[in-house]
């Protein structure tokens, strides 16, 4: 049996870890959060009481950390590179910019171990339903070896190239999409309410015409939520709309529609919505918008 060593057990880590033991493979888990760990156990999983702990003998170790920096931390500060088995595959999931990929991708495979630049797309319903979409860079053989620990977390699995940050590449164009979508959504929102529009019919016309996007369709209506559960949160794509400006600078593409989003994103964190789900970016308009206080 494959022992997988999984590292963050978060909104989307979990069911993440949980379709893995699904499918029969043994899964040693470690989050800094006790509940979490003990969540792993509860569904047939195992817990560990640090990184290097459960990564210890593994065959597969699968990163689905924050960003570049922890998966830093975990990989070579915790010690759970060191602790893997001999030819183990080191699976990073996390949006990370690719230079940084592909810098830990030459650390990992210098100790003679596999790396799978492999992030997800699909949010927490795609991780709790395996349906994730998964972009991997990795050799061939690399690949093969992780398919089958991927195709239980994701039933879209795409290998985008041979080399370790091509698939962060094409995440980073994704978060691309994504974040400009949810922008240009809220905007039309305001515009609309601005003109007196009522949100529920505008979603429900522009749904159903060419203007439509999935994530139009999926974060408009919780932009007329006071309080919509926490899907992906506003930071996260400051964050991530930040990691598709720096890959434009380093190779010089111009992406103003990105930047314009990316305003908004910060403006709705330092309105106190960071932690908030990502369609609070509506907030940032709405205080653009507010009637002055003269005005009759």
């Amino acid at each position: 049996m494959t022992s997988i060593a999984f590292i963050g057990l978060g909104a989307m880590g979990a069911p993440m870890a949980e379709n893995l033991v699904k499918r029969q493979f043994r899964v040693i888990g470690f989050d800094m959060r006790e509940g979490a760990r003990a969540a792993l156990v509860a569904a047939g999983g195992h817990a560990a009481d640090s990184a290097a702990a459960a990564a210890q003998g593994a065959d597969m170790l699968v990163l689905m950390v924050v960003n570049a920096a922890q998966a830093r931390s975990v990989l070579f500060d915790a010690g759970a590179l060191a602790a893997l088995a001999p030819g183990a595959t080191v699976i990073l999931m996390a949006t990370c910019p690719p230079g940084e990929v592909e810098a830990i991708a030459e650390a990992v495979t210098k100790t003679g171990r596999h790396f799978v630049d492999a992030p997800v797309s699909g949010g927490v319903k795609g991780a709790q339903g395996g349906t994730l979409t998964i972009m991997v860079g990795a050799p061939a053989e690399s690949f093969a070896r992780a398919r089958p620990v991927l195709d239980a977390m994701g039933d879209k699995v795409f290998h985008v190239g041979e080399k370790a940050g091509q698939g962060a590449t094409v995440k980073t164009v994704n978060q691309l999409l994504c974040g400009v979508h949810i922008a240009v959504a809220a905007e039309a929102l305001s515009l609309a309410q601005k003109a007196g529009i009522d949100g529920k019919v505008l979603f429900e016309i522009m749904g159903g015409s060419a203007a439509s996007s999935w994530m139009l369709k999926d974060r408009g209506p919780r932009m007329l939520e006071d309080e919509p559960p926490v899907a992906s949160a506003v930071d996260i794509f400051v964050k991530d709309l930040g990691i598709v400006l720096d890959a434009g600078r380093a190779t010089k593409a111009a992406l103003p529609l990105a930047a314009a989003a990316h305003q908004m994103f910060l403006a709705a964190s330092g309105l106190g919505h960071g932690g908030c789900d990502d369609s609070h970016v509506v907030r940032a308009y709405r205080a653009l918008n507010r009637k002055p206080d003269n005005d009759t």
